[in-house]
């Protein structure tokens, strides 16, 4: 198994629209460095689900339901989606100012590469961020955030 970030911006795909889908594609993506990460997923990888822009901080879990598939919005056929299903809220976000206050996770793409919205993460630094969360919660509903 392996383990990625994905950013969203809240205003446009949000954690709690992803709990209230359930399972629904991860697309949009129109970087071919992201690109080639999401078709590197397979099913049963999990994902941190990072918020963008104004909260800058991981708040979830996601898996992988399905794998990379081309994006039917992209009239190129370049890019594509993967399934992802929302699993657990995190107890506490993790904010971008922790992850780069942390020493152990600066070899992180996530500060090295922060424009891209899709970035694998080693299993050391996937146990840190899910350490500095504080846990799961038992479910990914939007209530579990509050």
């Amino acid at each position: 198994m392996a383990f990625w970030l994905v950013k969203s911006e809240p205003e446009c795909w949000s954690w709690d629209d992803h709990c209230r889908a359930g399972t629904a594609p991860w697309d949009g993506v129109r970087n071919h460095q992201a690109n080639g990460y999401m078709k590197a997923m397979v099913i049963g990888d999990q994902a941190l689900f990072y918020h963008s822009q104004s909260q800058r901080a991981a708040i979830g879990v996601l898996t992988v339901t399905a794998p990379w598939s081309p994006d039917p919005e992209d009239v190129t056929g370049r890019f594509g989606v993967v399934g992802m299903r929302a699993d657990s809220a995190l107890v506490r976000p993790v904010t971008l100012a922790q992850i780069k206050a942390d020493p152990r996770l600066a070899h992180l793409a996530l500060l090295r590469q922060s424009r891209l919205s899709v970035v694998p993460i080693d299993a050391e630094a996937w146990a840190i961020i899910l350490d500095l969360a504080g846990g799961l919660t038992d479910a990914a509903s939007p209530a579990a955030l509050r």
